[in-house]
């Protein structure tokens, strides 16, 4: 009987220390990363208004064609981080893909941790964009179909 409590209590301990899902309103959280150049990156809410993030290959390959056929420097005008979950790359794709992610002119944010992803919302075959105010507060959570509203995902 007591190791039925101590089960409880323990499941319940640890549904209490889960992080929940972003959501507007939330403060978003600083990280640290790395590019397809294996540069470092620190994302620091106040300075970067908006996070795009793509999970899937597919969404991020879309992602990066289109922001390919930009002018330099589109990201930092919009103030725009794009992140590629490559989290569950396997590491024999890895070896394909980064190359491939290498050539591309701008910036790719590699989020190869899944804690720095756990809290995302997401939404199969779109991007995630997170609009964030000045002080890093979370004003607008979108979903994006990369194929059909691309631009959609960087503002107006």
């Amino acid at each position: 009987m007591f190791a039925k409590y101590l089960l409880l209590l323990l499941t319940i301990s640890i549904s209490a220390f889960a992080a929940e899902t972003y959501k507007v309103g939330d403060s978003f959280l600083p990280f640290t990363s790395k590019d397809q150049h294996e540069k470092a990156f620190a994302f620091e809410p106040g300075t970067q208004h908006l996070l795009v993030v793509a999970y899937e290959m597919g969404v991020g390959k879309d992602t990066n064609a289109w922001l390919a056929k930009q002018a330099q420097g589109f990201l930092a005008e919009k103030k725009a981080v794009f992140l590629a979950d490559i989290f569950p790359m396997p590491s024999i794709g890895r070896v394909f893909a980064m190359p491939k992610m290498r050539k591309y002119p701008h910036q790719i944010v590699l989020g190869d941790d899944e804690k720095l992803l756990e809290r995302h919302p997401r939404k199969k075959g779109h991007l995630t964009v997170f609009v964030l105010d000045t002080k890093g507060l979370i004003t607008e959570i979108r979903f994006v179909d990369p194929e059909k509203e691309i631009a959609k995902a960087f503002g107006p």
